[in-house]
Order: structure tokens, then sequence, then C-alpha cells
């Protein structure tokens, strides 16, 4: 019952995923960003893991519902699964590991080959507090950003740096493309209302379709950001 009222508080649920290989820091920036908590002895994920948080966007509520998925080349059929419906993806490499930047297109071919062409994708060059270890060049990643039409920071989960703004800048695009495919949806049926989509909280907001879900499991932070 206490999820049920937690749910009702939000506009809309959005689904998002965390790509790239393993040990690239993918669990830190989770766990920094819906819990402000870094851990030095983090472990691989297993297939895949999530957690949510809540922020504000355009006067809404907005609960971000956010997939961890295992980097391991063994899990793969397991965490493709999991990009369909997502609205937003943050590919992630580690800046002193060149072979983790290499294999950024392979993740990206395999997102785009299962999630929607709006799918909002942010780049990301993780532990930027390595920098006297770097293999990539900030320039490089920018680069690459511009070639795929992609958005582009580097971060450190240890340090807190640019987490708060990679993961905001996805959430904040997805809900301009949503905001735009409702006015045309009202405009092509003639309707000038603005009025909600989805019952508030209880679906995921799919850029092509509005699909039902339940999760199995939760680990939740009340902010709301301003």
């Amino acid at each position: 019952m206490a999820e049920e009222s937690y749910d009702e508080e939000c506009d809309y649920l959005f689904k998002a995923v965390l790509i790239g290989d393993s040990a690239v820091g993918k669990s830190n920036l989770l766990s920094r960003f819906t819990r402000d908590e870094f851990r030095l002895d983090s472990k691989p994920t297993i297939g895949v893991d999530f957690a949510y948080r809540n922020v504000c966007v355009g006067g809404k509520t907005i609960k971000a519902q956010i997939w961890d998925t295992a980097g391991q080349e063994r899990f793969r059929a397991i965490t493709s699964s999991y990009y369909r419906g997502a609205l937003g993806a943050l590919l992630i490499y580690d800046i002193t590991r060149r072979q983790t930047f290499q294999n950024i297109k392979k993740w990206l071919s395999e997102l785009r080959g299962f999630s929607s062409p709006d799918t909002v994708v942010v780049l990301v060059g993780n532990k930027s507090d390595l920098g006297q270890s770097r293999e990539v060049e900030e320039d490089e990643g920018k680069s690459l950003a511009e070639l795929e039409g992609l958005y582009f920071l580097e971060t450190s989960a240890l340090q807190n740096q640019n987490v708060e703004e990679a993961f905001l800048s996805m959430i904040e695009r997805i809900h301009e493309v949503l905001i735009q495919k409702i006015a045309l949806d009202n405009k092509s049926n003639g309707d000038d209302g603005d009025g909600p989509v989805v019952p508030a909280g209880r679906e995921v907001v799919n850029i092509d379709e509005v699909t039902a879900t339940r999760p199995l499991s939760t680990s939740f932070s009340n902010c709301c950001l301003k």
C-alpha cells in the first residue's frame, strides 16, 4: 500500500538504461544519483538491477526508473531485452581504458536495434577524477557524440562531478520529446487540451506506446529537484 501512495505522487514514470562495458562505473553512477552513495568495493552487476529517483521537470513530478545492465558478454542476451521501452540511455565508458571507448559503437548499435529512434542517449566518459591515467581525451568523446548525434559529458561518480547533470539532461530531454509527442497527438486529434496522458505514476510513458509496468524491486529517493 505504501508503494501505491508513493506512485500516486508522480505524473510520469520514465524508463532508462545504463549501458557499457563491465567496470566502467555504471552501478556507482546509479547509486550516486539515486542515493548519493559511492562504493569502492562495488561488485559487477549480475544480469540487471534498477533504482528509482523522483525529479521535477516542467512542473511535473517524474519518477525515473533506471536499469543498470551487466557489461559482461555472458549476460548480453538477458540485458538487451531491457532496452525495449527505454526512453533514455546513458552510454558509459571509462576514460582510463580505451577499449571501453572503442566498444561504444557496438553498444550503441545494439541499443538502437532494440529501442525507439526517439530514445535519448547521453554519452558519458566516467572516472574523470583519474585524469593522470587518461587514455581517452575529452575531445574524442565530444567528436564521437557529435558524429552519432548524442549528448556528452565526462563524470566522476567518486567525486560526484557531473553525475546530476548527466542524468538530468537525459530526463529533461525525454520530457521535451514527450511534450512534443503530446502536442502532435492533440493536434491530430483536434484536441487543444493539455491534460494528462496516463494515470499518474501507474504506467511507463513510451514515446511510441503506453505500456503498463510493475517493478520487481525498488530503491527510492524522495528528493524532488528544483
